[in-house]
């Protein structure tokens, strides 16, 4: 990834340069990691993470390494989202796949 130098923000490649996202600005391309840069407009559906609290869990990955509070059942589905700084683990969101009881994992 190649970040703006006046705004900060992430850019992205257009015709051979970076062009940034927020203001405008370009910027020649690095040309030592120009493989690694793959640059999308946007997001599929089957690739956005809900986590609001009507959101449906189920068909999420599945955690076997939980215990609800309530019911004790060992199972849960999940959703995973950065709620702090980037420097800082994401937080697990899960729901009981037997009670349906919802509580946060920290890292």
């Amino acid at each position: 990834m190649q970040f703006c130098d006046d705004c900060g923000s992430m850019m992205v490649s257009r015709d051979g340069e970076m062009v940034c996202t927020e203001c405008g600005m370009t910027a020649d391309r690095d040309e030592e990691r120009a493989a690694d840069f793959v640059s999308t407009e946007s997001q599929s559906e089957d690739e956005l993470i809900e986590t609001a609290e009507g959101d449906s869990f189920e068909g999420k990955p599945t955690a076997t390494d939980v215990t609800c509070d309530e019911c004790g059942h060992g199972e849960a589905w999940y959703t995973i989202k950065q709620t702090g700084a980037a420097d800082e683990p994401p937080t697990r969101f899960f729901k009981c796949k037997e009670c349906g009881n919802r509580w946060r994992g920290y890292n």
